[in-house]
């Protein structure tokens, strides 16, 4: 039953329940329906059995209809393009002017010319051009695209927006506004008429025919349609019409539609990200000003970043000399020169993971001078000249020295946040008196680069906030660090002074307490000596491009346009943490940092000690090599470096960094001397040398092989080191030398290695030494070569253990020294290595690493990004004929083969297959001649792009001539091989991430295909037969798996179908698609086997609706399905071969002459026929499987089939490559069949129109309006008559609920998805198409058509601005909710773990490569993604734009219906057939339904126009047949009569004139039509709260001149007719102004209504409907037993009209029946044969007026008197109604009868029970 606040029977036919009766009854024909291949269960998950049909054999169906693809107009449709597929060379791009490359020569070595290879060679690509069509690749750009769409479309103008608008302000007036319409024609709404008092209608009694007149005749009238009395031709006026509809048309529907969740888009995968140098954050710092107030001396300077939460030091250092000339030249004998690059004042620092406790560090140095002369600096001196001799002294000798002099710090969190803003705050650096001024930025574009030279994206915005004390946290997470690192504004820092650098107080530990301490000030500050001084830093983001700027390797970047200009310097980082990015570029540095040192056991005066470093080739002073770089203000790169010096100290710790660019090649002979010296500061006048060694010590940097890095203690000798000490340790202790401190370590240091050369990883280190040793054949001295396979497979399988930063940092190198081993395994003394499934196993097991540990790089699809950027662009992948090319032999002479001979080339070829596993060496099939000739074809030498490039097929040849034989072995025959071979732990790695191997294998194709210049050969002979026999093997045995696993290990299953799904989707591009769709069909049919044997079989179908997503996703999905005309569009093919084997080839000719020839007609290729299968192979697919979804009870079933197929459309609605509408309609005829599932599906359609929309304020919608009252089911299909949705056979709705719960309603989403497919096809369709397919349909087909049209004009509802933004708050309510409620449930608030986790996550973030905002997966950022939990709630110009894009989709889709309506119209025309049934009544079901609904002022033009041409061509219709929807009709006209729209209020009242006239010209009388108004009238008063009585009166006045200038009937009663028609309504209108007044006394309202309905004795319907609107009012009350009795009164009305017409013996005799419920029911008895006759038109006409609309009557009653507890009357009223069931033989009812009245009397004893104990008591 339906909600207490109902009323049932207020209108005439309530929309609520008809239309659940319509869908309920059209369940009963659909068992009539022959379903078109969608057969099978409907119970359960059970899906069909698997389709046998054989796929076309695509490259013969294309061979044989070749010269009707030359012919078809539409050729680029049928035809994958001839540049489908481009292979060519990928520039490197390079951020430097010249690539880095180390010393000349070094090209010698293998593995730097490997390490250079893969740093500095171009990438070698494979470009599907037309891939960006794919929505599988396509990023849409969704916030352009809006815009577009705003652009380009007009603003629909919708009732409801303006009511709501007017409801939000509180005016009435805003319902008149001027408003803009979508034709940029201007309607005005009038104004309120002020000519006629309110109060004349108020006082006026009711009847006064003057004053109605009077006031009718002052009132302003709307604008009437010009020409619309005149006679034209209906041809001309439909035409007219058509011409209207197609006006400022969208041309793509799906534009419009929302777009679908990221989540759902399973066949999304993204390119690669090209290869490119990790670029976190950078920070522009520019030194501008450093002066001590007291100078006398030249000052060094020197900036670092260091993390204080971390305790480690995260870039180099940065020098730089700011010293004036006149100081610079105190040092002119100590630096004969100055490079261009080390005069750099400016450098930017880079930092991948920001933190909030980052510290810029500045430390000053002093040249050597003894004592502590600190305090000349503070305090004014009054020797100042002898100070500054002293100075120049110094500086002149000692002046290659510094010593440590001053320090201070910049916490960098405060210069992001903007702390210090005003007034100079306390926290921005190290010392209370610096100052910050933020530089005046007026917008972001200073930041930017115009024109080609590049923009920088920034996030954020340099707009700041002013930081307010409450806003100054201590503490910043590193996120918010992150989103303000490139968005702060540029500041200027100037700090006043410096703190004192304490000797003793020099470690690194040291400084991480002053760090902390500054952060969180204490007392432990203000002991420090302050220097006063001056230092001005200007601090900001980085703009992208920076001129004259330098690596840390001095290189020069671009741009750098002369040598004039002062450059910038890049500072290398030291990230906190691991970046997980192979290397780019070639890097080779080596860091030394002297830690501390003690002589302290050394005798005589070594005090003032300082360290000199030299990096050596030999042991002789010559041999220091100039690879030391200097600092600032000198040479670039010198010899040696000396440590800082202090004085008077045996043992200083030392904070020093030196510099090293090591050698790209390394020998043992390279060594690290340090030298110590004691420097002496006394001033002498004898010439003593001022320094004096006094110990050495060494370290061999290349022992090993291995590059030595790490933290050193060594022991430091007396003495000179021997002749060849560079070869030994100094552990070993040499025979008569002296050590200091018997050989103690006393000498501490750190080397540290930044090498992209050097992996540092001994199992690497060991992988690549025998690489290279078996390719150079030089085998170590302890491996022979019979050890050499097991060292080698040793050294490969140990490569697992390297660590993963490691192996990512040469990733590129590794994989493709494994790759070379696979196709080219080793030959040691004429045998090949067996390697093959140790390098295979070794790969998978890497690639699992990299994705598990990795997995902050993972997409969607668990495809590592590392290893996608490799395959797509790092990998070189040798390939045997590019050596031919290169004019190199790869086969010794002996074995070399005459050209073109297949025979000897294929032994080679088995040969080398058989090597992994020599028992397949005899399996192996021969491919046939054709396939011989095309593989053995030299590549062309003429291709416009070099292959692989100069330098790797340079490096292949010279490598296969060291190496011996190699066998033509091709990469991706390779793997296959291997996969298909390999079992156990090995074959399960590799399935785990099988995607990397898929996609190694189609570049690898590719790469093939281009190399052999067969890009262009036939696909059959692209690849070998062996090769495409292994393949279906591997792909057979991994559906085999998903299969028998799909319930085990989800995450498993779901990679391998993806995988599968998206390498049958590459191979479409490159191998044979008939072979191709042989795979597909293998794929369904195992799937669907397993499906039919499950009882869990959702998973397999989401499964496998997920592989169809991806596969048809492909860029040329609809040349795939050979959209070639047939029958339905013409221009068929000719049959395909007839070596075709399949059953089916004889019935699939699809020509159109043998199509009739074989008895197969045009209507094969509309529904799922076995032709439509056979020739259209993946949409066949794709809809059989949405139909057999349909059948199953899963919504995530029913949601992904309807997702699949609507994504298919949206893409194509949106592929510029078919904009042509000839185009469009082609490839909508390949979804012709979805019509017929749409309407098989329809009783599972949703009805929008039952729950998610109440009717238009302005229309009382009679079938769905605002009914409260319960009705029983059987009542209601009483009520709804002979509808045209009810079968004539069909005797209840009780018999078809059984069939109807067999099938899962949909949910509205998925119903509205479902049908913006179907609208999208009768949109794009032609109407040819349309045409033939509408010939083969039923009647009850066409009877479907107009249902699903029914429920499309529901689902695409305009719901208003007012619904969407209260839909978008509780959205965001809900999701704030949710996701707080859901941070507790994991964190626990408040707990120890939630701290805990808290903790780690802010040492150890989600992505240590991403920062910030970027913490999502891998390139999540493209493709918009966001999750659930953030969103917000939308601004109020986004609710508007939503609005404007909502609107226009409602619009286009009831256009679209509206389209199909008029050409159902226009084929009734045509077939008397036709128009004898009850179509044309459907189709004005449909048309009221339109104009029920919200409706723009464009679509109800149309729709007006639509329906008075109806009317005109079938007046018969509504005046004959379809008399119930005569009043529907009039009830919307009249409803739209009162539109608060000008327009809209034009076309009604037009429409109602004509109906009055075309009534009247049938018969000399339009009672019909004046009785059906004047009761619209009375219900729509009666009901509608907001309905504006003024624009009903201008409507009036409308129709009024409409009669006066109709000339054609002056002659006639009609304008007389219509004049009191007009008169009477407006008498009616002013008795609801008062009733309007009295909305809130409801006693007074119903009075007045009592009285109305009083007056109406003489009309019964008009009586009816009023009595119905007073049982309504009380109803709403909660007033049951007053309810009760209008209803009574109702049914007494109802039985004396059934007497007088029927008079059966058991129906009542009239209202004297009722008087025992009620004596007042005989006031009903004044409607007599003396007083109303029933025979007479217009009388008695309505639903309720009928044997059926009584039972509805005295049902309702019952209930309301049950509510009551009225149960005596209950009886009373049951004992009328028994005998008319019993008189129908409804047991059923009478059961039902029986069974309340037991529970009435029931209820009578128990309270008559408890009424004598209650008495009793008392």
């Amino acid at each position: 039953m339906a909600s207490v606040g109902q009323r049932a029977f207020a209108q005439k036919l309530s929309r609520q329940h008809a239309a659940d009766v319509r869908k309920q009854v059209s369940s009963a024909y659909v068992k009539d329906v022959t379903k078109s291949g969608s057969g099978g269960s409907l119970s359960g998950m059970a899906l069909p059995p698997p389709d046998e049909l054989e796929p076309v054999d695509f490259e013969n169906f294309i061979i044989h209809n070749q010269n009707v693809i030359e012919r078809d107009p539409m050729r680029h449709l049928l035809e994958f393009p001839p540049d489908d597929i481009e292979v060519g060379i990928i520039p490197r791009k390079i951020r430097t002017v010249l690539p880095v490359v180390p010393e000349e020569g070094s090209e010698s070595d293998t593995n730097i010319r490997d390490c250079l290879q893969c740093y500095t060679g171009d990438w070698v690509g494979v470009c599907r051009r037309y891939q960006c069509y794919s929505s599988s690749y396509n990023i849409q750009d969704r916030a352009a695209e809006r815009l577009s769409i705003l652009q380009s479309t007009c603003r629909q103008l919708f009732e409801i927006d303006i009511e709501d608008d007017a409801q939000s302000d509180g005016l009435e007036s805003q319902r008149s506004s001027l408003v803009e319409t979508p034709r940029a024609s201007v309607v005005e709404a009038p104004a309120r008429s002020n000519e006629t008092p309110r109060s004349s209608v108020d006082d006026t009694p009711r009847g006064s025919w003057a004053s109605s007149v009077f006031d009718l005749r002052n009132s302003q009238a709307d604008a009437i349609l010009n020409n619309l009395l005149d006679k034209v031709p209906m041809e001309f006026v439909d035409r007219m019409n058509e011409t209207q509809r197609q006006l400022n048309r969208q041309e793509s529907f799906f534009s419009l539609y929302p777009h679908q969740d990221e989540e759902d888009t399973v066949e999304r995968r993204l390119p690669a990200d090209i290869p490119a140098e990790n670029i976190g954050h950078r920070i522009l710092v520019k030194c501008s000003t450093l002066k001590l107030d007291v100078e006398f001396e030249p000052i060094f300077a020197s900036m670092a970043l260091f993390d204080a939460r971390e305790k480690k030091k995260i870039s180099e250092n940065f020098y730089f000399d700011l010293n004036p000339d006149h100081l610079k030249k105190m040092l002119s004998q100590h630096i004969p020169y100055q490079d261009t690059s080390t005069l750099s004042r400016s450098c930017i620092f880079n930092i991948t993971y920001p933190s909030p406790d980052i510290f810029l560090v500045i430390k000053l140095e002093k040249v050597l001078q003894p004592g502590d002369i600190s305090e000349l600096y503070t305090k004014d001196d009054k020797n100042r000249e002898r100070v500054q001799a002293n100075a120049l002294y110094y500086c002149e000798r000692l002046g290659q020295f510094t010593m440590p002099f001053a320090w201070t710090a910049i916490y960098l969190t405060n210069i992001v946040k903007g702390v210090g803003e005003r007034e100079g705050d306390n926290d921005i650096g190290s010392i209370g008196s610096s100052s910050l001024d933020r530089k005046s930025v007026p917008n972001f574009d200073s930041f930017r680069k115009a024109g080609n030279s590049g923009s920088l994206p920034r996030r954020g915005s340099f707009e700041r906030l002013r930081s307010s004390g409450s806003e100054k946290r201590r503490s910043w997470s590193p996120e918010e660090v992150s989103a303000n690192l490139d968005s702060f504004r540029p500041v200027t820092l100037t700090v006043s002074s410096f703190f004192k650098q304490e000797v003793d107080r020099l470690s690194d530990d040291d400084l991480y307490k002053f760090l902390i301490d500054l952060k969180r000030p204490t007392s432990g500050l203000k002991k420090l000596k302050s220097i006063p001084g001056t230092l001005k830093l200007d601090i900001s983001p980085c703009p992208e491009e920076v001129k004259y700027c330098l690596t840390p390797e001095l290189a020069r970047l671009n741009p750098y346009p002369d040598d004039k200009g002062r450059p910038t310097k890049e500072v290398l980082e030291f990230p906190s943490r691991e970046v997980f990015v192979p290397h780019y570029q070639y890097r080779n540095l080596l860091y030394v940092y002297p830690k501390n040192l003690n002589f302290a056991s050394r005798a005589g005066s070594a005090r003032n000690i300082a360290i000199k470093v030299q990096f050596l080739a030999g042991e002789e002073e010559h041999n220091a090599l100039p690879v030391i770089f200097g600092k600032s203000s000198c040479a670039e790169y010198k010899t040696h470096a000396y440590t800082s010096v202090i004085y008077h100290c045996k043992t200083p710790n030392l904070y020093d960094e030196i510099k090293i660019k090591l050698p790209a090649i390394l020998s043992q002979q390279h060594h690290l001397l340090f030298t110590f010296y004691h420097i002496s500061c006394q001033k002498n006048m004898a010439p003593v040398p001022f320094q004096t060694p006094v110990g050495y010590s060494w370290l061999p940097i290349f022992p090993d092989k291995r590059l030595k890095t790490g933290e050193f203690n060594l022991p430091v000798s007396v003495e000179k080191p021997p002749a060849g000490y560079s070869m030994m340790s100094t552990d070993i202790q040499l025979p008569g030398m002296k050590w200091l401190d018997n050989h103690r370590g006393v000498f501490t240091f750190k080397l540290e290695s930044c090498s992209a050369v050097h992996s540092l990883d001994i199992f690497l280190d060991n992988f690549l030494t025998l690489c290279y040793a078996v390719e150079e054949r030089r085998l170590p001295s302890n491996i022979t070569d019979a050890t050499i396979e097991a060292e080698l497979k040793n050294s490969i399988t140990n490569l697992q253990k390297s660590a993963i930063e490691r192996l990512v940092k040469f990733l590129p190198l590794v994989l493709d020294k494994l790759i070379s081993l696979l196709v080219r395994p080793p030959v040691i003394s004429g045998q090949m290595m067996n390697v093959g499934q140790t390098l295979f196993e070794t790969m998978a097991h890497i690639v699992r690493a990299l994705v598990m540990e990795l997995d902050f790089h993972n997409d969607q699809h668990g495809r590592n990004g590392l290893l996608a950027t490799y395959i797509q662009f790092s990998c070189t992948l040798p390939h045997p004929d590019a050596n031919q090319s290169a004019g190199v032999s790869c086969v010794p002479v002996a074995m070399q083969a005459p050209p073109y001979r297949a025979a000897s080339m294929l032994a080679h070829s088995a040969a080398a297959r058989s090597s992994s596993n020599p028992d397949l060496s005899g399996g192996h099939a021969r491919p046939h001649d054709d396939f011989s000739r095309w593989l053995d074809v030299a590549p062309c030498a003429a291709r416009p792009i070099e292959r692989t490039g100069s330098m790797r097929t340079s490096y292949d040849s010279n490598v296969h001539m060291m190496m011996g034989p190699v066998y033509k072995k091709l990469v991706h025959e390779e793997v296959v091989l291997q996969w298909v071979v390999s079992s156990g732990s090995v074959r399960e790695a590799a399935l785990s991430n099988c995607w990397f191997f898929f996609e190694l294998m189609v570049k690898s194709m590719a790469q093939h295909l281009a190399e052999t210049d067969r890009l262009d050969a036939p696909r059959r002979l692209r690849f070998s037969e062996q090769y495409v026999d292994d393949i279906t093997a591997l792909l057979n045995s991994i559906v085999a798996d998903i299969v028998q696993r799909y319930n085990k290990d989800y995450k498993l299953i779901h990679g391998l179908n993806t995988s599968i799904a998206f390498f049958i989707y590459d191979i479409l591009s490159l191998m044979d698609r008939g072979f191709v769709f042989a795979l597909i069909k293998t794929y369904c049919r195992e799937i669907a086997k397993k499906i039919t044997t499950v009882t869990d079989s959702y998973i397999l179908i989401n499964l496998k609706l997920d592989f169809l997503r991806i596969v048809c996703s492909h860029e040329h999905y609809i040349t795939l399905n050979l959209p070639f005309g047939t029958s339905l569009t013409g221009s068929a093919p000719v049959s395909p071969s007839p070596s075709m084997t399949s059953s089916q080839s004889a019935g699939s000719t699809l020509s159109a002459t043998s199509a009739y020839r074989d008895g197969v007609k045009h209507a094969n290729f509309a529904d799922l026929s076995s032709a439509y299968k056979h020739q259209h192979y993946l949409v066949g697919i794709v809809l059989s499987d949405l139909a057999a979804a349909l059948e199953t009870s899963n919504a995530s079933v029913h949601n992904r089939a309807i997702n699949l197929v609507k994504n298919l459309l949206s893409c194509h609605d949106s592929d510029p490559r078919y904009t042509d509408s000839e185009c469009k309609s082609r490839v909508a005829a390949l979804y012709l069949p979805l019509l017929g599932v749409v309407m098989d599906s329809l009783v599972q359609l949703h009805d929008a129109s039952l729950t998610s929309r109440g009717p238009p304020s302005h229309v009382m919608d009679a079938e769905s309006g605002s009914q409260s009252h319960p009705i029983n089911q059987n009542v209601a299909m009483a009520i709804a008559g002979s509808s045209v949705f009810r079968r004539p056979s069909a005797s209840g709705i009780e018999e078809l609920d059984p069939f109807k719960t067999r099938k899962m309603q949909l949910g509205a989403e998925n119903t509205r998805n479902l049908l913006s497919c179907f609208v999208w096809v009768l949109k794009n369709a032609s109407r040819r198409t349309i045409d033939r397919w509408w010939e083969d349909l039923s009647q009850t087909q066409m009877q479907q058509l107009l249902d699903v049209l029914y429920f499309g004009v529901s689902s695409f509802e305009y719901k208003g601005r007012k619904y969407l933004k209260k839909q978008n708050q509780q959205l965001s309510h809900k999701n704030t909710d949710i996701k707080s409620k859901l941070e507790d449930v994991i964190l626990g608030a408040g707990s120890a773990r939630s701290e805990l986790m808290l903790r780690r996550r802010e040492k150890n973030p989600p992505s240590p490569h991403m920062s910030g905002d970027r913490v999502l997966r891998w390139r999540k950022d493209k493709t918009h993604y966001k999750q659930a939990m953030e969103q917000q709630e939308k601004p109020r110009m986004e609710i508007e734009y939503d609005a404007h894009i909502e609107g226009n989709l409602a619009t286009e889709a009831s256009l679209i219906g509206l389209d199909m309506l008029e050409y159902i119209i226009q084929q009734c025309e045509r077939s008397d057939s036709l128009q004898s049934s009850n179509l044309l009544g459907a189709v004005l079901r449909v048309m009221q339904h339109l104009l029920s609904c919200n409706q723009s002022e464009l679509v109800l033009q149309n729709v007006f126009a639509s329906q008075r041409s109806l009317v005109f061509k079938f007046p018969e219709l509504l005046f004959e047949e379809e008399t119930e929807q005569c009043a529907d009709l009039c009830l919307r006209l009249l409803s739209h009569c009162s539109s608060s729209l000008s327009v809209i209020r034009s076309q009604a009242s037009a429409s109602l004139y004509l109906l009055m006239r075309q009534n009247f010209e049938i018969g000399n009388n339009f009672a019909r039509v004046k009785m059906q108004v004047t009761m619209s009238l009375s219900s729509l008063v009666g009901t509608n709260q907001s309905f504006n009585e003024e624009y009903l009166r201008r409507s009036l006045k409308t129709i009024l001149l409409y009669a006066e200038e109709d000339t054609d009937l002056q002659e006639t009663t009609f304008p007389e007719q219509v004049k009191d028609l007009v008169f009477n309504l407006h008498m009616i209108l002013s008795d609801t102004v008062k009733m309007k007044e009295f909305q809130e006394d409801p006693e007074m309202l119903i009075d007045l209504m009592y009285r109305i309905a009083k007056g109406y004795q003489t009309s019964p319907d008009l009586r009816l409907t009023w009595l119905q609107n007073m049982a309504g009012k009380h109803s709403e009350r909660n007033n049951h037993a007053e309810a009760a009795l209008c209803l009574i009164h109702s049914a007494a009305l109802v039985a004396e009209y059934l007497h007088m017409m029927e008079d059966r013996l058991y129906h009542p005799v009239g209202c004297v029946a009722f008087q025992r419920i009620s004596p007042n029911v005989l006031e009903e008895s004044a409607v007599s044969d003396d007083v109303v006759s029933p025979d007479e038109e217009g009388i008695c006409t309505g639903k309720y007026f009928s044997e059926s609309g009584l039972v509805g009557l005295l049902e309702h009653s019952a209930s309301s008197f049950t509510m009551a507890s009225m149960y005596e009357a209950v009886n009373e009223v049951y004992r009328i109604l028994i005998p008319i069931h019993e008189a129908n033989k409804d047991y059923k009812k009478l059961a039902s009868i029986h069974g309340k009245l037991h529970e009435a009397f029931n209820k009578i004893v128990h309270q008559v029970y408890h009424f004598v104990v209650h008495n009793f008591r008392m």
